[in-house]
């Protein structure tokens, strides 16, 4: 079997609705627009916006509008090797020690987050809101403490 032997099974094959070929084709003369008006005029587009006299959607919804992103707590993502260059063994990795050692997370209201990009050779102990799957793996792995708050 190949893709040039395949027919549509499920469908007749219609013709072509051929207007404007006279009045005995049953689609002459108007062909099928009817008398006057945009719809009968060539270069007529339908457009969504028109409702016929009655005040169109988009009018009526408010346009200020509402938006969530105001509320959203933004979460600071930080990589396993910028924590491995920051911080010795036996340290505690947290959200005081990492403003301590320059990181902007006093805007982020959502804490802050661990991704598995680079490595972790020291053995510390992290306290973060979020762990990308990845970064457990790797914790996990290496034998590093670390738990969500």
């Amino acid at each position: 079997m190949n893709l040039s032997e395949l027919k549509n099974t499920h469908r007749k094959v219609q013709n072509r609705k051929r207007v404007g070929r006279g009045p005995s084709s049953g689609m002459g003369k108007t062909s099928s627009r009817g008398h006057k008006g945009a719809k009968s005029r060539s270069g007529y587009k339908r457009r969504g916006a028109k409702e016929g006299g009655q005040l169109p959607l988009y009018q009526k919804l408010p346009v200020r509008g509402f938006s969530n992103a105001r509320f959203k707590a933004g979460v600071y993502e930080i990589n396993l090797g910028r924590l491995n260059q920051y911080f010795e063994d036996g340290e505690t990795i947290n959200k005081q020690t990492l403003m301590e050692k320059g990181f902007p997370l006093r805007r982020m209201k959502g804490g802050f987050k661990v991704l598995s990009n680079g490595e972790l050779t020291k053995k510390v102990v992290i306290e973060a809101n979020l762990f990308s799957k990845n970064a457990i793996r790797k914790l996990e792995e290496k034998g590093i403490e670390f738990k969500r708050i």
